[in-house]
């Protein structure tokens, strides 16, 4: 409830400021449209935003359960086999030094202005933190627990299944929970690339034709569905996953 709290305290102060300087300042409504008329253009405006924040939402969601998967599979194929680490490792890390921006036009012109080219996206934002959160918590695998385990004559398989990936579900939420804020990063990525739906194509939509209250509006719309997702991702990370041992 403190974090509750402070977030709405914080938001408030924010919206304030906000106001403060759209007041003091003078600058042209088209150019920093008070919090007042951002909020009727929200309200006007609900059913364009919930029918482009749909679409936004269902990228992210999408491309974060597809990311979750891989990195899962990714980490525990890394960790069960001593080649796959010799190949993949430097490709994952390969793949972190192309900026997102360089591949989203290639990855629109293959896969078209629909929903795929913005899930893929997002699921190559996100692939990384997700395998690299939990291949790392499955290596820092208590080494007496492996010890025992050997000890007993469990195979690699039941050790994984029984000792390691139980071991290592904070780490994997700790992946998710970094997921969660770049997932919706890599879907407004591509609709800004290319998109006839979405909020951010709404935003440029609304940018070129100068109604900045729409950009505003479309923006809030897109941070306070990440913060919910945030939330969302975090509250099940701490039932299910920060304390395997629970479940």
């Amino acid at each position: 409830m403190s974090s509750l709290r402070n977030g709405i305290l914080a938001a408030v102060l924010l919206i304030m400021l906000w106001q403060g300087i759209a007041w003091s300042s003078g600058v042209p409504r088209f150019i920093l449209p008070p919090p007042m008329l951002v909020a009727e253009t929200i309200w006007n405006s609900r059913a364009l935003l919930a029918e482009h924040a749909m679409i936004t939402m269902a990228e992210v969601l999408i491309g974060l359960v597809l990311g979750a998967v891989f990195g899962f599979v990714t980490a525990i194929s890394l960790v069960a086999s001593p080649a796959a680490r010799a190949v993949m490792q430097p490709m994952l890390v390969f793949s972190q030094t192309v900026p997102v921006f360089a591949l989203a036009p290639i990855l629109t012109l293959w896969l078209g202005f629909g929903l795929w080219s913005k899930i893929m996206i997002a699921l190559i934002i996100i692939y990384f933190p997700v395998t690299s959160s939990f291949f790392d918590a499955l290596m820092r695998t208590n080494r007496d627990w492996l010890g025992m385990a050997r000890v007993m004559g469990a195979s690699s398989a039941r050790t994984m299944l029984f000792i390691r990936i139980p071991a290592a579900l904070p780490g994997f939420a700790s992946g998710l929970r970094l997921a969660a804020v770049y997932a919706p990063i890599g879907a407004i990525v591509g609709e800004w690339v290319g998109a006839s739906q979405g909020l951010g194509y709404l935003m440029l939509l609304a940018n070129g034709r100068a109604k900045t209250d729409l950009m505003f509006a479309a923006l809030i719309v897109f941070a306070v569905l990440t913060i919910l997702l945030h939330a969302a991702v975090n509250r099940l990370c701490e039932k299910k996953l920060d304390h395997p041992e629970s479940m």
